[in-house]
């Protein structure tokens, strides 16, 4: 029996969203929202989702052109702004607010906008190996494979195919692990195994990778009225250990964790990180 409830939203402008939804939605304390990376969907969160759901509600979303989400016909529209009237709309629809938001990458960024964007939707937020500096090689190495479909002729050769790439870096040691890893990254088609997401995202970034970024260190600044959580992979190429110490000079009531062993990014079934998180849920 599945541990969770599927929900299907839709957007303004009519694409519909898939989110997993876990625990009782009834429950007092504040519900946790969980927003993943660039090319990630909602699987990433199945054991961190299930464990919170204990005492918690908890709402893990396939952004669009991820997972079960529906894909957008306009690559053009895979952007954080886009992205982030996407994730008030699931707010106030799922009447989750206010939350606490747990944003690994991409989804830490869209946590901080919300800062900016619906301060009153946050109840806390959990920044997992992002910050206000996205670091340039982290970005380029992203780059060169987002929207480069990888098929495979079964599961055993994509859990092959991905401990060769990018996802070495994780510091999966366990066949168990990077069978989960697996599953979480690829889905099953016609003629194989797939990523599951929309290649146009390669397209998207490319065209991002030319123009300024936002001031990010204003967003981050934006959550000063709630608890904050930073985690960072050790072997981390996104967030460096320059800019988390000074996140931590910036705002001295940050939470910081260090998860040893992994880079780009934790997948939060990392003692340290379970520990982490457990304990910044524990403190709101």
């Amino acid at each position: 029996m599945a541990s969770f409830r599927e929900r299907r939203i839709s957007m303004q402008d009519g694409l519909t969203v898939y989110c997993r939804d876990y625990g009782d939605p009834l429950g007092c304390r504040a519900p946790v929202f969980c927003l993943p990376g660039l090319t990630r969907n909602c699987r990433d969160f199945e054991a961190l989702a299930n464990r919170l759901a204990a005492t918690r509600r908890v709402v893990t979303p396939d952004l669009r052109g991820r997972g079960r989400s529906d894909h957008d016909p306009d690559w053009r529209n895979y952007r954080p702004e886009t992205y982030v009237r996407d994730v008030i709309a699931l707010l106030v629809a799922l009447d989750l607010h206010p939350a606490v938001v747990i944003g690994t990458s991409l989804g830490g960024v869209l946590a901080m906008s919300l800062g900016a964007a619906a301060p009153t939707m946050l109840a806390g937020v959990v920044l997992n190996d992002v910050g206000p500096v996205i670091e340039v090689r982290g970005i380029a190495r992203i780059a060169g494979y987002v929207g480069i479909q990888q098929r495979f002729p079964d599961w055993n050769a994509a859990i092959s195919g991905i401990q060769a790439g990018p996802a070495a870096e994780l510091g999966l040691s366990t066949a168990e692990a990077w069978d989960r890893f697996a599953r979480q990254t690829f889905r099953e088609a016609e003629d194989g195994v797939v990523l599951d997401y929309d290649m146009a995202l390669g397209q998207a970034l490319r065209a991002a990778t030319g123009r300024p970024l936002p001031d990010l260190w204003a967003l981050f600044g934006s959550l000063a009225h709630v608890p904050v959580l930073a985690l960072r992979g050790q072997r981390s190429d996104i967030l460096s250990t320059e800019t988390f110490s000074a996140m931590a000079e910036r705002r001295a009531s940050l939470a910081q964790t260090v998860v040893p062993g992994v880079g780009h990014a934790p997948t939060l079934d990392e003692p340290a990180a379970l520990e982490a998180i457990d304990d910044f849920l524990a403190g709101l």
